[in-house]
């Protein structure tokens, strides 16, 4: 099977930016797989939609989902004593295109690291790079022997999906803030259903995703 085959499937969903089919140079056959971007996410999606289990060939059924650029890096066993600032700097050192550091606090000192952080980078190529730098075994970082892989990627959940969502989660809590406490501040809103709270962080359920939606826009960055 060849693009020609493939393309007046996927025109049928949206314009067509790219299509990549990966062959293998010893055979002149393809692998099996293929790339195609759409102008727009919309369209990609359009694709799954339509060609997910399209039998392509007698026998043979496509497997289409949205594919992500990874531009995020994992990095472990990092001291727990550096900030976000002292991250960026040394590892926009090494690197090229680090466009933001994601680091969570220790939930017994707030100052501190969790011993690990996330690297963004601006594309898939910069983070490559990246992590081929980093993640050679001979690179020590603050002395350290650091861990590098990519982060887990998450995908993004549809709009019907969104649409029925009536949970929020809240992070960074103080110790001294209750469970009863959040309910009093989040019923403001609208009826709430259950609220837990672990550690830090916690979980506040809403009868109603409207109500849910209007304690996040009030509450989102305030002090509790």
């Amino acid at each position: 099977m060849f693009e020609e085959e493939l393309i007046p499937h996927f025109e049928k969903c949206g314009k067509i930016w790219d299509l990549r089919l990966m062959m293998d140079p010893m055979s002149g056959l393809n692998r099996g797989f293929a790339f195609v971007t759409f102008t727009c996410r919309e369209e990609a999606e359009e694709a799954v939609k339509q060609l997910n289990a399209l039998e392509i060939a007698p026998g043979k059924e496509l497997i289409v989902n949205i594919s992500v650029a990874i531009t995020r890096l994992f990095v472990g066993n990092i001291p727990k004593s550096k900030t976000k600032d002292d991250i960026a700097n040394e590892f926009g050192e090494f690197t090229s295109g680090l466009v933001e550091v994601i680091i969570y606090s220790s939930l017994d000192d707030k100052k501190k690291n969790r011993g690990f952080c996330f690297l963004e980078y601006e594309s898939h190529k910069s983070a490559r790079q990246a992590k081929r730098l980093l993640g050679t075994g001979r690179m020590k970082v603050w002395s350290c022997d650091i861990i590098v892989d990519w982060a887990d990627t998450q995908e993004e959940p549809d709009k019907d999906t969104m649409a029925r969502v009536k949970v929020l989660y809240c992070r960074n809590l103080m110790a001294l803030v209750t469970e009863e406490g959040l309910r009093e501040v989040f019923e403001r809103f609208g009826r709430v259903e259950r609220v837990k709270k672990i550690k830090d962080y916690a979980f506040v359920h809403f009868e109603e995703r409207e109500q849910a939606v209007a304690a996040m826009t009030a509450l989102n960055l305030e002090y509790l």
